[in-house]
């Protein structure tokens, strides 16, 4: 077996030792299990700049506009709790190069004010990492999903709102 080559831009890297930052199918780049991970396991953990919400909505607008412009990925905020999320657009934040899948390995949870991506079966060595965005359905046509699963609903969104999605997808 071939022995697959990092995709580290300067200045990023994955402290984690069970996953390195690899070409994704998916989108650009994405995180691969270095060795089996087995269940329950915490992978990494979501790191950043602890921001409130006002700062949090303005880099987020700011961060849309950048992505539209260069075709970049776009944000990386993650919601923390009512008052603060975290800004997760920095190097040494491996795990906001985890992409979405309708059918997620990994789950997304915070534990002691820390953002945590942990493992929901065992996957195995190679295979990349993925979790459930959840994002909400104000704008789902601007986040079509290319998961390539068979649940694939199509949009990147919370799984407890994929009745709802469905039913927008058939008056059209």
């Amino acid at each position: 077996m071939s022995k697959k080559k990092s995709a580290l831009l300067p200045g990023e890297r994955c402290d984690s030792g069970w996953c390195e930052v690899r070409q994704s199918g998916i989108h650009g780049r994405g995180l691969f299990a270095k060795k089996k991970i087995p269940a329950g396991t915490y992978i990494i953990e979501y790191v950043g700049e602890k921001i409130d919400k006002d700062e949090a909505n303005e880099r987020g607008w700011a961060q849309m506009d950048h992505s539209r412009d260069t075709g970049d990925a776009a944000v990386y905020i993650f919601t923390l709790d009512d008052d603060w999320d975290i800004d997760g657009n920095v190097p040494e934040n491996a795990a906001r190069l985890i992409n979405h899948s309708c059918d997620p390995n990994c789950e997304a949870f915070i534990e002691d004010d820390k953002i945590w991506i942990a493992s929901l079966r065992d996957i195995p060595r190679d295979a990349e990492l993925f979790f459930n965005y959840g994002f909400d359905l104000e704008n789902y046509k601007e986040h079509p999903c290319h998961c390539g699963s068979k649940n694939c609903v199509g949009y990147i969104a919370s799984e407890e709102l994929w009745d709802d999605l469905k039913k927008k997808l058939e008056k059209k």
